[in-house]
């Protein structure tokens, strides 16, 4: 056996002591020999310990290194703490659980370092990677005071934060004068986050003040802070400055991928000088960003190739400087091949090899059982190592030495086969080391011939087959071990014969097909046989089928014995409608036509007779047949021209085939074009006019549709002149979506009639104009007010209004305010009581609102009273109701007490009713009535009347006076109602 690495340094097995040379055998993976629970089998770690960093801070004082590995037996577990082996039973603070090493009261003094773990059985041992334990801490400031800092206006100052002891790494941050502003870094202000100094450059006077350095614990969260100095401005004069002081490259021992690379520089220079970055061999990395006013150039995601010198260069008017720095890119090692299980028969040799990248380049250790490799090697459990100053790679694996006599896993076996085909009859016991192997057949050795051969796997081979090669081979395997037979029954039949017919058929879409399969075969074997078309299986019955063009294709009949498998095929041919045509070119393009070119789809056995071409448009409905030349496209083509296109409108082209059997699916759609420009063609559609302010021609029409437009710069030719001139007037309209033209001239009079075309251009030249059409200028807004305005006071809240519309002519109005057309009366609601209004009315139409009418004052009535009738007494006789009241005083803001309001509701059908039939229920209620309206009402009354109609004129003569009265007054009321009104 031979362990290797890259490098051809590894252990021979001529070291080997004599008893452990044996023969080779390796499986292709440990499956192969761990298929079984009760089987034996090395450690394999599932989990490692990983790096861990430990907050001193913690409440907890118990760091837990994780550890776990299956194997059979169950792997014991041991660690290393820097290589020296941990006693749990020797010191309290360890223990473990499981493979889980627990450390109680973690010290860094004593526990910081580098940790393995062991897992052990009888098999042998591995070990895990080790991992790092560190503890994370944030001590204090210094106690000792420091100075202020004192500067000129225009220098640069550096304010050293000296952090306090620390692990691992700390962020640095600034604060000015108090929290919680922080100082924020720019083009004058840089924080390293390597030392913590503050740089400022140039000093303004607004930098004065006190500073405090803070320092965060990336792991622990905690922070400390130290407050530093004053600055003071000196005043002497400003002093300028032109060297640099400050440039550095951020300096880490190595960098790995995936990790940020920075680089800063930092000046105290006057003026501010401009940063520039390059690479000195190459280009710097696309992926690099430059951060903080260009002084930071991060390099995210380091790989190998961005390793090089960079220099950064600051410059001004008075000069510059450049420095330069290194980055070197290292990696931990990666394997490219790693070592795997495996299982040696005695005696046999083993190239083992594990290789890895890193840089630096890995060197390699190897392990059997957790130690340093000796001339004692045999089974056990194997690691190989790769490392670098940067860290360490492991790969394990088993290794078996077997060592059993013969044995077959199945015996004895029957063999079928066909006359004239070749049998293969195996032998492949399990055994180690491998065995002897002899072959007989009815107690004679096979003795080898050209027709008999022993393969070297130990199959005796049997070409074309007889039924003389009938009867029982046995098979001996026999090592130093001991030794098995296995005997194969060998049966030699006669061919089976396989036709499917017809061989060939050809149908059209839509018809029906009968394949047939005849099978004939030795009957003492059972036949599975299936017709199938590439890999989908067809119902073998007879059974026509409906054909569809994709049914078209090989077929096959596929029989299966014991003994033997034959296929026999046959071709199907299906017409039917063309398939799509190749993608359409457009190979060139004017403003009214296309040419275009395809390629021939398949014909689906069906020559192609004609092709139709399509297009669409933004503006179209869909695809749409256009006429071509030639015309018709032929079937025989592969290119026509397009005609009347429309110009300047961006189209795409298709091409449907047809055959005689149907029309076939589309082409793919070619790219779209636009036509080239053209002057427009099309005339606006319904020019007319009319509404406009006085003096104004509103001249409107349809626009035309993109799709006629024919080209850029598209506009319109508003042309027109009074009837009986001969000079037209144009003007441009460079909208292609407008409407409408106004035109005012002060010297032409209401309703004056002209004659208006509208035309179109482009950028190509003018197109036509529309019909002449007769269009009349606006009459304009209303000119004199309406007249005989009078108003009526109708109540306290209503005034009615009446008026004469103006003198008919131009102008004449469409409405009035408040009405919704030519009225020439309006009832005001809604208003104060006894309150005086000034009331005007002026018209409107279209063009505007016209003069208002000379206002005239009105005031409405008084409120009604606001006290309701008192003291309300009623008297029922029958149906009949007898009602008295104390009659209502007016207040001085109220109207005059003319009469009351007697209202009857019935419960059910609610009517007003002054007589009371029989069967109901029914409120009365009593209200003063004045010109103000009507005041507030009374107690309500509830009658219940008897069953049987009994009408007011007969009760007595009391009850028909007091009703009467009440009747009167009601009737007062509404005459005087309709009076006013």
């Amino acid at each position: 056996m031979r362990l290797r690495n890259n490098h051809g340094v590894g252990l021979s097995s001529q070291d080997w002591p004599p008893f452990s040379r044996h023969k080779y055998l390796a499986l292709s993976s440990q499956e192969d020999y761990r298929s079984e629970e009760s089987e034996e089998f090395g450690p394999v770690f599932l989990q490692e310990p990983d790096d861990a960093i430990f907050s001193l801070d913690s409440d907890d004082k118990k760091v837990i290194m994780n550890c776990e590995a299956r194997g059979n037996p169950v792997p014991t577990y041991s660690w290393l703490i820097n290589g020296t082996i941990v006693d749990p039973g020797g010191d309290f603070r360890y223990s473990l659980i499981d493979g889980n090493l627990i450390i109680h009261n973690a010290s860094e003094a004593i526990d910081y370092g580098r940790y393995q773990c062991r897992a052990e059985n009888s098999i042998g041992s591995v070990l895990s990677r080790d991992a790092l334990l560190q503890f994370a801490y944030l001590g204090a400031f210094s106690g000792r005071m420091r100075g202020a800092v004192s500067v000129r206006e225009g220098q640069g100052v550096v304010l050293m934060c000296a952090p306090p002891p620390h692990s691992p790494e700390i962020i640095y941050s600034w604060v000015f004068n108090e929290l919680p502003s922080f100082v924020a870094e720019d083009s004058r202000r840089f924080i390293s986050q390597e030392t913590g100094h503050l740089y400022i450059s140039k000093v303004q006077p607004s930098d004065v003040g006190s500073y405090v350095c803070q320092v965060k614990n990336t792991v622990t969260n905690a922070r400390v802070l130290i407050k530093i100095m004053l600055v003071n401005i000196l005043k002497q004069p400003i002093i300028s400055w032109d060297k640099m002081t400050y440039c550095n490259f951020k300096k880490l021992p190595y960098y790995l991928f995936n990790y940020f690379f920075l680089i800063y520089i930092f000046y105290v220079l006057s003026p501010v000088p401009t940063i520039t970055w390059r690479k000195m061999s190459g280009n710097i990395p696309k992926k690099a960003r430059l951060r903080k006013s260009q002084a930071v150039l991060e390099i995210p995601n380091i790989q190998l190739e961005d390793s090089g010198s960079y220099e950064c260069k600051a410059e001004n008017t008075r000069g510059g400087t450049a420095f330069r720095g290194h980055l070197q890119v290292y990696t931990l090692p990666q394997w490219i091949s790693m070592i795997n299980d495996t299982q040696l028969d005695s005696g046999e040799q083993l190239r083992w090899e594990c290789r890895a990248t890193g840089k630096p380049r890995p060197t390699y250790r190897w392990l059997r059982n957790g130690e340093p490799l000796n001339s004692q090697t045999d089974s056990g459990m194997y690691q190989c190592i790769a490392e670098n100053k940067y860290g360490a790679i492991y790969s394990s694996a088993e290794l078996k030495i077997l060592a059993s006599a013969p044995m077959f896993s199945t015996n004895p076996v029957r063999l079928i086969a066909t006359v004239g085909k070749d049998v293969s009859l195996e032998c492949r016991p399990r055994a180690s080391p491998k065995p002897r192997i002899s072959w007989r057949k009815s107690d004679r050795r096979v003795q080898p011939s050209r027709r008999i051969m022993l393969l070297r796997n130990n199959t005796l081979r049997i070409i074309n087959s007889s039924r003389s090669d009938e009867g029982s081979y046995v098979c001996r395997a026999e090592n130093q071990f001991g030794s098995a037979e296995l005997t194969t029954m060998l049966l030699v039949k006669e061919p089976m014969r396989v036709e499917l017919n017809p061989v060939r058929v050809e149908v059209t879409v839509g018809e029906s097909v009968v394949l047939s399969c005849k099978v004939t075969h030795d009957p003492s074997l059972d036949v599975f046989k299936n017709i199938f078309i590439y890999l989908f299986i067809l119902d073998f019955s007879q059974k026509k089928k409906k054909i569809h063009k994709t049914h078209a294709g090989k077929y096959g009949c596929h029989a299966q014995t014991s003994a033997d498998s034959v296929l026999a095929e046959a071709e199907l041919l299906v017409r039917g409608p063309p398939g799509p045509p190749g993608v359409v070119i457009v190979e060139e393009i004017t403003d009214t036509t296309a040419t275009l070119s395809w390629s021939h789809g398949v014909d689906n056995h069906s020559p192609i007779t004609t092709y139709n071409v399509q297009a669409r448009s933004p503006v179209s409905l869909g695809w749409q047949t256009v006429k071509t030349d030639p015309e018709p496209v032929t079937g025989n083509m592969e290119s026509a021209m397009a005609v009347e296109l429309n110009p300047w409108v961006e189209y795409e082209f298709r091409v449907v085939a047809t055959n005689g059997i149907g029309t076939g699916d589309p082409s793919t759609p070619s790219r779209a074009v636009r036509t080239k420009e053209a002057v427009p063609s099309v005339a606006p559609a319904n020019v007319r006019g009319g509404n406009g302010r006085r003096h104004e021609l509103v001249i409107s029409w349809e626009p035309i549709s993109e799709e006629f437009q024919n080209g850029e710069g598209f506009g319109y030719i508003v042309a027109f002149r009074a009837n009986g001139t001969r000079g037209w007037k144009e003007k441009m309209v460079t909208s292609a979506d407008s409407t409408t033209y106004k035109y005012r001239d002060e010297t032409f009079p209401p309703l004056t009639p002209f004659e208006v075309r509208v035309g179109v251009y482009n950028n190509k030249g003018d197109g036509p104009f529309s019909e002449v059409v007769t269009v009349f200028s606006a009459e304009g807004e209303p000119r004199e007010p309406p007249s005989e305005v009078q108003a009526f006071a109708i109540s306290s809240s209503e005034i009615k209004v009446i008026w004469k519309p103006p003198n008919p002519g131009p102008g004449r109005p469409q409405a009035y305010e408040r009405t919704t057309g030519n009225e020439t009366t309006l009832l005001l609601t809604g208003l104060e009581g006894n309150t005086q209004y000034l009331i005007s009315v002026k018209g409107f139409n279209s063009a505007g609102q016209g003069p208002a009418s000379s206002p005239i004052k009105i005031s409405t009535k008084k409120n009604a009273p606001s006290l309701p009738p008192g003291n309300l007494m009623w008297i029922q006789e029958g149906n009949n109701v007898s009602l008295s009241w104390d009659p209502v005083k007016a207040r001085d803001n109220e109207s005059e007490v003319i009469g009351y309001k007697v209202s009857i509701a019935h419960k059910y059908c609610g009517s007003v009713v002054l007589t009371l039939p029989e069967g109901g229920t029914y409120i009365i209620e009593v209200r003063a009535v004045s010109e103000g309206g009507e005041g507030a009402a009374s107690a309500q009354v509830r009658v219940l009347t008897s069953s049987g109609k009994r009408w007011l004129g007969s009760h007595s003569l009391g009850v028909c006076i007091n009703l009467l009265l009440v009747f009167i007054f009601l009737l007062i009321y509404i005459f005087l109602k309709v009076l006013i009104i």
